[in-house]
């Protein structure tokens, strides 16, 4: 049991009229150890009791401490200050508890999500456009919370909702018939499209026709024109080929992939039903969905010329989610830039007496720049993720050259700590926060990166290493009394292992994966305190034993945290 957990159910006989939960809720850390490990404030009872803050804490003090007494707790001491109950817990107890349950599978995890089924929209790239930077963010804050969901026992769906569909098709066949080269976009299709497609925008500047004739195409590829269709399925094709392999390297894969062209045939059921229930209105000459009421812009349905839009689309998609695959909750791993339209689509689907819409969720983060600029496809501002990650992985193999390692394990290393660093240095600040995306900074072993944490794991197994070869494991541990000695900087790592569940719960709870980055920054920079002021191998088997058991509590921790937000952990570095 962990010391929250172990703190609510010593005080839940002695806390009229709070709920288990909420007791739990009310908990607190205090702001110095030497002021305890758990603390409750007294303020909410003062009413029911009739009693001061400061004399309730004084009155469940003395009850827990009588020994013997059916308030007492065996390695729990209470102590009132103020008007707060402070609680220590004793490390020759709690600490071995702590440890060996952190060593165990799935530390963690928990049923919480049991018998739900979240589908979680990440990552959603463009056909024949470059896999970008700028792409990173949906991409790896899906999958980890892909990951985290999963860790609450919920039934994860992962779904890439390509956009294979719309009038940027029929600019890029517009541009191909007139600059195409066949040569080249088989040598570099994806460069090559992006060649075209920047340069039809250069062009449409100062020839409006241009714009014109794309349109065009994509009305003959809506119709099943065979050479529309033709170019638009070589498009996807190379483009899927190019996305597959970054997401390989990413360690990313997906339960389904469909692209926006998958929901043609299911858009018109929904433009009938909104009309059926007199919601759907004209404006101008298009079909709108009307909500002053949700204090939004009108949701635009079908344009002028009686096609469908990104809002019809979504609309599709959801109802789709909801019937076929079965969500019990909806999450959109998109920008914060498309907010409104996301509003606009739940609205409309709770106008169509759709409940399920209050589990629709958008989860929206803020800009990747380069340099403090934004990215753009149209005008060619993009940074290919593929030469990212190689650079990335160059800069770690430089780095990994100067250690013993072997050269195919320095590669196997430099991979998983190049990527690693651009996914946590994605992951690690709330995801709301802008990035402007600095690599060196990522890729430092000092400091808030995923290196740093990386590091920190291959040292505790390097220490584990080091107590075998000395005939010293903790399996030498023998009875509660091993961590009798457990110095403050050793029991400030065994409670924040003893936390790591409360940051997956948390960051499942705020769909944030920086909670558990920033947790597993704590751990890494705590156990590191005590590893320069404490030393692990001493000639004493049963204090190295019962350190050696914290080191690998805190490897453990970190290995299953790093994995949830899909960093590789190597043993050697």
């Amino acid at each position: 049991m962990r010391i929250l957990e172990a703190a609510a159910d010593t005080l839940m006989p002695h806390v009229p009229g709070l709920s288990r939960e909420d007791l739990m809720a009310l908990l607190e850390l205090p702001p110095r150890p030497e002021m305890g490990d758990i603390a409750f404030p007294c303020f909410t009872l003062a009413k029911i009791l009739r009693m001061s803050p400061a004399t309730i804490a004084i009155d469940f003090a003395d009850k827990l401490n009588i020994p013997g007494s059916n308030a007492s707790v065996e390695g729990i001491r209470a102590v009132a200050l103020g008007s707060y109950l402070n609680l220590f817990f004793e490390p020759k107890i709690w600490g071995l508890r702590i440890a060996t349950d952190a060593t165990k599978p799935k530390y963690g995890s928990s049923h919480a999500g049991y018998g739900k089924r979240v589908v979680i929209d990440l990552s959603s790239p463009n056909i024949a456009k470059p896999f970008g930077v700028g792409h990173l963010r949906s991409t790896v804050i899906g999958s980890a919370l892909a990951n985290l969901y999963a860790a609450c026992g919920w039934d994860v769906v992962k779904v890439n909702h390509i956009g294979d569909w719309g009038t940027q098709f029929g600019k890029l066949m517009e541009a191909y018939r007139l600059w195409g080269n066949e040569d080249k976009l088989a040598i570099e299709p994806i460069r090559e499209s992006l060649r075209l497609y920047v340069r039809f925008h250069e062009e449409a500047e100062g020839n409006p026709a241009l714009v014109d004739a794309g349109r065009d195409w994509f009305r003959r590829l809506e119709q099943g024109d065979p050479e529309a269709e033709r170019l638009w399925r070589y498009f996807v094709g190379v483009s899927m080929e190019e996305f597959e392999r970054v997401y390989a390297r990413l360690g990313v894969t997906f339960d389904h992939t469909l692209g926006e062209s998958f929901y043609n045939d299911k858009m018109e059921p929904v433009v009938d039903e909104l009309r059926a229930k007199g919601i759907l209105e004209e404006s101008d000459g298009a079909q709108v969905v009307r909500l002053e009421e949700e204090g939004l812009p009108p949701c635009l349905i079908l344009k002028s010329n009686g096609t469908t839009i990104y809002p019809t689309r979504d609309l599709a998609t959801a109802i789709y989610r909801k019937t076929v695959m079965d969500a019990d909750r909806m999450l959109y791993v998109v920008g914060a830039e498309q907010a409104l339209h996301f509003d606009q689509v739940f609205a409309v689907l709770r106008r169509l007496g759709h409940e399920w819409a209050v589990n629709c969720e958008h989860v929206p983060f803020g800009l990747m720049k380069i340099q403090g600029k934004k990215m753009s496809t149209r005008k060619g501002k993009v940074v290919f993720l593929d030469e990212v990650l190689d650079e990335a992985v160059q800069k770690a193999l430089e780095a990994a050259s100067k250690s013993n390692l072997h050269p195919d394990e320095a590669i196997h290393v430099a991979e998983a700590v190049g990527i690693g660093a651009v996914i946590f240095g994605d992951l690690r600040g709330n995801r709301m926060s802008e990035i402007d995306f600095a690599l060196d900074e990522m890729l430092r072993f000092e400091g808030d990166t995923g290196p740093y944490v990386q590091y920190t794991h291959a040292r505790t197994v390097r220490l584990i290493e080091k107590g075998k070869a000395a005939g010293i494991t903790s399996l030498h541990l023998d009875g509660l009394e091993v961590f009798s000695s457990v110095s403050t900087d050793g029991w400030a790592c065994l409670k924040t292992i003893d936390s790591f569940p409360d940051a997956v719960r948390d960051a499942v709870r705020l769909n944030e994966p920086s909670v558990v980055a920033r947790h597993l920054l704590d751990l890494a920079k705590t156990f590191n305190r005590f590893y320069r002021n404490e030393r692990i191998l001493t000639n004493d088997t049963t204090e190295s034993a019962s350190r050696l058991h914290l080191t690998e509590a805190v490897g453990a921790v970190l290995r299953i945290g790093l994995g949830l937000l899909g960093l590789r952990a190597p043993e050697r570095m």
